[in-house]
């Protein structure tokens, strides 16, 4: 975890952080490098970092912290799924079997935000494996009262009141 008044004493001894010493403890090396070539941007840089120093303590945390999360997960776990955009998908669960759980969970009523939500894929991928599924015809796409666009397996349905054909 890196320390905001870690990162406040190292601008203050590297010239009011013309060096860029505080970026380096942050792990920004490039613009480390560049605020020791060029006086922290001729001080400009300098004095943005004085403001915004916390908030880049706080981004540089969350990175660490999303790095050892990475780090730490078991990569055998997980395999690599490319049809056409590569994406990662947890080892045994492949996107079409999320959407049936999901489906299961939701009374056979889905949305492609929820897929994308729960496969860990973009939204794009979502429709495109949901229009898969219509094409095989297991799911059907219908309407709610309000107007929202979802798939629908009907076989995990228990009834089909607020929906409409489409």
């Amino acid at each position: 975890m890196y320390s905001t008044g870690v990162a406040y004493l190292l601008w203050l001894l590297s010239g009011f952080g013309a060096l860029g010493f505080h970026r380096f403890y942050l792990g920004k090396i490039p613009t480390g490098i560049l605020w020791m070539c060029t006086g922290g941007l001729g001080m400009i840089g300098s004095i943005y970092d004085f403001f915004t120093l916390g908030g880049q303590v706080r981004e540089a945390n969350m990175r660490n912290a999303l790095y050892s999360n990475m780090a730490s997960a078991r990569p055998d776990r997980w395999r690599y799924v490319n049809d056409g955009q590569a994406r990662v998908v947890h080892e045994g669960e492949s996107v079409e079997r999320v959407i049936l759980k999901l489906a299961k969970e939701n009374n056979g009523i889905l949305t492609a935000s929820e897929v994308a939500l729960a496969a860990n894929i973009s939204i794009d991928d979502a429709k495109k494996d949901l229009d898969a599924l219509l094409k095989k015809g297991i799911a059907e796409l219908r309407v709610r009262k309000s107007g929202a666009l979802v798939y629908t397996i009907p076989e995990m349905m228990d009834r089909d009141e607020g929906l409409e054909d489409f």
